[in-house]
């Protein structure tokens, strides 16, 4: 249940995904409205996990015609039915969007920036990418690093989501946060989940430019 509403492992559920979550228990909102006090006591306007767990068991409570109070918690119940949960919660895209790490407002700016570099058939090659990385003035590693991480169908190429990627994780790093290892699943667009190949001890380079020609061809060998 947890993961379906916070599927970026946050630690906290907020009041509207709860809301939403709630109300598919199929129960009158004034009882929803005991349940989050209950599972809310400070007003702290989120659930955290304890809160969550609370809330799941009252709501188990009721649906079995309990009274929804603190001693019901100790009562064995089945566990709380909720409409719908097969399928992923909060389909509409807006929502999914939420879950992921880059923010709307910070995807906007990117978004603007990934236009501003032309990019040919909704993609950006490596050496449109690499002076916007390069103008952070970030260590060359970390940059190599980020490219690797941003660029999820290794192609070579970033599309808007993928370039969104990098520039969150470049200014996260310009705010002193080290940059992942590994890219983290909160982090990956929406658009590419469930299908992000893993290339486990993958050397993080950063594009470079054709080599040229000569470099290409085979050095003669003289007998």
């Amino acid at each position: 249940f947890l993961f379906q509403v916070d599927p970026a492992y946050t630690g906290r559920v907020g009041a509207s995904e709860a809301a939403l979550f709630l109300k598919k228990s199929g129960l009158s909102d004034i009882i929803l409205g005991k349940i989050w006090d209950l599972a809310d006591p400070e007003g702290k306007g989120y659930l955290d996990k304890q809160g969550f767990y609370v809330a799941l068991r009252l709501v188990a409570c009721a649906q079995n015609g309990h009274e929804v109070n603190l001693s019901s918690l100790n009562l064995t119940v089945p566990p709380p039915k909720f409409h719908d949960t097969s399928s992923p919660l909060l389909i509409t895209p807006p929502s999914t969007e939420a879950h992921w790490a880059v923010r709307v407002e910070e995807k906007a700016k990117f978004d603007g920036i990934f236009e501003s570099l032309l990019p040919v058939n909704g993609l950006l090659s490596g050496d449109k990418v690499k002076p916007v990385l390069m103008n952070s003035k970030l260590p060359l590693d970390i940059l190599g690093r980020v490219w690797d991480l941003s660029d999820i169908d290794k192609d070579g190429h970033l599309d808007k989501d993928e370039f969104a990627v990098a520039m969150h994780l470049v200014y996260r790093a310009l705010e002193k946060e080290p940059v992942p290892s590994l890219l983290p699943p909160s982090l990956i667009p929406p658009s590419k989940r469930k299908k992000t190949p893993v290339f486990p001890g993958a050397v993080p380079v950063l594009p470079a430019s054709p080599p040229p020609k000569d470099s290409l061809r085979s050095t003669p060998t003289h007998g």
